[in-house]
């Protein structure tokens, strides 16, 4: 089928369907492992998708053990602890408080960038947890660019999650992102997405 408004993009339809139109959120997964290979590829590919002052706050923690799967399963929702035990692959993905610290070496070309986030702490973890929920999503499109289905999830406890992982304090959880080959029935039904007119204002 060709949808309308596919002329207007340069992505070839097959590509647009794969990342967007086909993608569905998923619950469960096949056992075919997800090696760091792989995941080190869709980071490569998602990496220079843009943020503010270029900030680059996301940090992955892959929880690939039963062990760690455990440690995190007790801090989130009912509906949720089952079918993260069994994804092949748990992003953690988390947001350095800090992140404000490498702003010199990633913005260069203002080199007071950093002073803009060095005084008020709420400034910069609204900052931080705003950029990288834009790199969260667009590795989410790089999951599905690699060909696997990704389960996001927002169901836990986030002082929970952040007092096992990070009790420093240094990073705070921001969603978790099972990954992995999705079941022959694994796939959520698509949800009602708003149309163009009913989100658009011109003025």
């Amino acid at each position: 089928m060709t949808h309308t408004t596919t002329r207007r993009l340069v992505l070839d339809e097959t590509a647009q369907d794969l990342l967007f139109r086909q993608a569905h959120t998923v619950d469960r997964f096949t056992d075919e492992p997800v090696p760091d290979d792989m995941v080190r590829a869709v980071h490569d590919l998602v990496r220079n998708g843009p943020t503010a002052f270029n900030q680059q706050p996301l940090r992955l923690v892959l929880l690939r053990s039963p062990q760690s799967r455990g440690r995190l399963a007790r801090h989130l929702s009912r509906g949720n602890r089952d079918k993260t035990v069994r994804a092949p692959l748990t992003a953690l993905l988390a947001v350095d408080n800090h992140f404000h610290r490498r702003l010199p070496e990633q913005f260069p070309q203002f080199p007071g960038a950093i002073d803009l986030f060095t005084g008020e702490q709420g400034v910069r973890e609204r900052s931080a947890m705003f950029n990288g929920a834009l790199q969260a999503a667009y590795f989410i499109i790089g999951i599905r660019a690699a060909g696997l289905a990704a389960g996001p999830m927002s169901g836990f406890d986030e002082d929970g999650v952040n007092g096992e992982f990070f009790p420093d304090g240094d990073l705070s959880t921001l969603l978790l992102v099972n990954i992995g080959r999705p079941a022959p029935d694994g796939a959520r039904p698509r949800g009602p997405r708003l149309g163009y007119d009913e989100i658009r204002t011109t003025l």
